[in-house]
């Protein structure tokens, strides 16, 4: 029997694409970007091999045209309104690729108004992380995922990646948006160990 294969695009980091090769998975990512971790890794575009035989895709489109927190330039600069629109296009066809069970995450933002609500809401905190990062999940085929290690905020009233006003502590910086976009170990676990067995 072949192993199942898993594709997780928009990845570079190799994080998500580790804990399903660790279930014995065929995982590989892939990212414009070149994985920092070594291993199965296509470099270019998802949509390149996107049509190939695979069981599984999780999918992390890069936010910056999606989110909310990014929506209100659209009106002072409308050449974003185009980049937006282009980029629910790409999720769009991502989430009505030809493969049988679908993962995307994103943030709140325009997917949910463009497209469809997400079924699941997750936080890094309900997987073992002390920090907030609140992620939609829209998924086709896999069941919501199940918190493994729910952490209960601290004393101080902010999680561990929060400022005094709930802001994120990452300045701005060239490789901010590259920080913030990894995605949590415990969130990744959670998804080879439930999702790896339903496919």
């Amino acid at each position: 029997m072949r192993s199942k294969r898993v594709l997780i695009a928009c990845e570079f980091s190799g994080v998500v694409r580790e804990a399903f090769k660790a279930k014995g998975c065929d995982a590989w990512s892939c990212d414009l970007l070149p994985t920092e971790i070594p291993g199965q890794h296509h470099q270019g575009n998802v949509l390149d091999i996107l049509y190939g035989n695979w069981d599984l895709l999780i999918a992390h489109p890069p936010c910056t045209y999606l989110c909310s927190s990014g929506l209100h330039w659209n009106k002072r600069r409308p050449e974003r309104e185009l980049l937006t629109n282009a980029a629910v296009d790409f999720v769009r066809t991502l989430l009505t690729s030809p493969i049988k069970h679908i993962a995307l995450e994103n943030p709140i933002g325009r997917i949910s108004t463009a497209i469809r609500q997400p079924d699941q809401r997750i936080q890094p905190w309900m997987f073992g992380h002390p920090e907030s990062k609140n992620t939609c999940l829209w998924l086709k085929n896999l069941p919501k995922l199940i918190p493994t290690d729910i952490l209960e905020l601290p004393a101080s009233g902010v999680w561990k990646n929060q400022t005094p006003s709930g802001q994120n502590k990452l300045g701005p910086s060239e490789d901010r948006w590259k920080l913030r976009s990894i995605t949590y170990s415990g969130i990744a676990q959670a998804m080879a160990d439930q999702w790896s067995s339903v496919i």
